[in-house]
This record gives C-alpha cells, sequence and structure tokens, in this order.
C-alpha cells in the first residue's frame, strides 16, 4: 500500500472519552490503575479526565483526585477535556499538559451538547484558549459531528472547514475531527480530507472515528491514506456521546495497533499492553467491551 506514513501517534482518549457514557462509576484508584496500564504500553498521549460540572458528566466526578493521582512522565501529554474558563483554570492547576475543547460543526448538536449556538461558542472557546497559552499549554479542540449529525444528518464540509480555520485562527495546535455519530465513510473521509487538507496541514489535523457501523478501521485507513498521522482511539472501544442516541463507541485503541502494525506502521506502543489495559477496564465495567481483539483474547483463539 502506497502514501501511508512511517509513523502514526495514537491518542488515548478512554479515561475521558470512554468512561464519560458510563453508568457505572469507576473509583478513582482504578482509573489511575487503567491510566497507568496505559502509560506502560508505550502511549505518549492520554486523555485522563474532565474538568466538567459532575451534574454533567458524574462519571467524571472525581477529576481533580484522578489528576492528583497519577504520575506524570516526561514522554507522556496529559490532557484534560474543559468546557470553559473555570474548567481551564481547574486543568492547569491540576497540572495538566493540554486543554482540549470542543464543539460541533452542526447548529443543533451544539445546541444540545453545549446550549449555545456555534457563534455564541467562540467567545467562550477564546477565553480557554488565551487561558492555556498564558499558561503554557497546548490546545486541542474536538470538532463534533464533523460528518454527520443526528439531528441534521449529513454535515456540508464548508461547515467543518468554516469551524476548523476559526479555531486556528483563536491559537488551537490540533483539531480532532470527530464521527460523532460513527456514520461515516471511506469516501465521506476522502472527501472532507481532500478539502480540508488545501487549507491545514496535517499535522494539526487528528481522526477521531466511532465504530457504529463497523467502520472506524477503514475509515482510519481512509485517512491514513491521505497523510493523516494522528488518531483518537479508547482501549476496549469504550465511548459514545449522550448527545448522539445510538452512537457506539470508539475506534479500540487495540484494533487501531493491530491494523497499523500490520502494515508495518510504527506506533511506539505494545499490543500485548493495551489487550491487559482492556481486559483490565472491562472488569472493573462488569461487562463485554465491543472490543473485537478484546473478545478474540477472551474466547482464547489463536492468531494474534
Amino acid at each position: 500500500m502506497k502514501n501511508l506514513p512511517n509513523h502514526v501517534s495514537i491518542r488515548e482518549v478512554g479515561p475521558r472519552d470512554g468512561l464519560q457514557n458510563e453508568d457505572t462509576f469507576i473509583r478513582t484508584y482504578d482509573k489511575v490503575a487503567w491510566i497507568e496500564k496505559l502509560i506502560d504500553s508505550g502511549t505518549s498521549y492520554i486523555e485522563i479526565t474532565s474538568f466538567v460540572s459532575p451534574k454533567w458528566i458524574p462519571a467524571l466526578k472525581d477529576a481533580k483526585e484522578t489528576a492528583a493521582k497519577v504520575k506524570h512522565k516526561k514522554d507522556v501529554t496529559f490532557a484534560a477535556l474543559v468546557p470553559n474558563r473555570k474548567g481551564a483554570e481547574a486543568a492547569i492547576e491540576a497540572g495538566m499538559d493540554e486543554l482540549s475543547v470542543f464543539m460541533s460543526a452542526s447548529e443543533t448538536h451544539n445546541k444540545r451538547n453545549i446550549n449555545k449556538t456555534i457563534k455564541e461558542t467562540y467567545p467562550v472557546l477564546k477565553e480557554v484558549i488565551q487561558e492555556g497559552k498564558k499558561a503554557n499549554k497546548t490546545i486541542r479542540s474536538y470538532i463534533s459531528t464533523s460528518f454527520v449529525c443526528p439531528y441534521e444528518g449529513k454535515v456540508e464540509i464548508d461547515k467543518v472547514l468554516s469551524v476548523a480555520c476559526a479555531l486556528l485562527e483563536m491559537g488551537v495546535d490540533e483539531l480532532s475531527i470527530g464521527d460523532t455519530v460513527g456514520a461515516a465513510s471511506p469516501r465521506h473521509v476522502d472527501q472532507l480530507l481532500s478539502v480540508l487538507l488545501k487549507k491545514v496541514t496535517t499535522d494539526k489535523i487528528a481522526m477521531h472515528f466511532h465504530n457504529t457501523y463497523g467502520m472506524a478501521a477503514a475509515n482510519c485507513l481512509a485517512s491514513l491514506q491521505r497523510g493523516i498521522h494522528k488518531l483518537d482511539s479508547s482501549c476496549g472501544g469504550l465511548g459514545g456521546c449522550p448527545y448522539a442516541p445510538g452512537a457506539a463507541g470508539n475506534m479500540a485503541t487495540e484494533e487501531l495497533l493491530y491494523l497499523l502494525h500490520q502494515m508495518g506502521i510504527q506506533t511506539g506502543m505494545r499490543e500485548e499492553k493495551i489487550w491487559e489495559a482492556a481486559a483490565f477496564i472491562e472488569r472493573k465495567l462488569g461487562r463485554s467491551l465491543d472490543s473485537n481483539i478484546l473478545k478474540v483474547r477472551n474466547a482464547g483463539i489463536g492468531g494474534i
């Protein structure tokens, strides 16, 4: 296969995006133990929590405690999702390396998720970005519903491009282009990136796929063929969005590693350690996870 990157950086979002929708509260002690297992896998980036009101995300109500108990490593970026300046201040105080902000490319989803229009969201994010830059933090922004909105249907590429350019102008260092509903196909991915990459360089883009229609791996491959070398994933395939009914979890980190390593693409991560981390959080949640590789491992099937 041609035009593939030699190395891909994986953004592990399981401890935040993976757990935010869970009804089972994972104790702080176990969250920290899971994060440490992820660190042991060789990952260079983990979004460990969210400094959002516990009323919104009760599963991450222990954000401050989690951040305080995790041992920082020089070569691992710890990130946290923040909704506003107050959240940014809390994340900075907790020692986060990177702040993640979020908004949608579709008006209805943005209104449901943030209770603001897209235009009203920009000043809020600008405050966060300024606060983060003053503290020498890098800033990442999720752009949700970049392909399909659960309320509006297909999202026009121009809307995604408009939001992306506005965020970069405000000082965002990296964009995570999200298939929130998990309804994108490789063709959709190629069409969006063919336009986006005329305005934005690949080092500014990560792709974030949910697996509702089983297209996450195919969409990752389509992104790689466009030169993308940063991909979001969640250990065990955990995840979902409370404002995207029916959306499945994220691309499973262990499945992504298998895909990349089978194609000779380096990640700096160890598959067996991610398997251990996925099995650990599966036990703590007390239910079977969607990861196909985890199911294979649990069944004792050979071949990997």
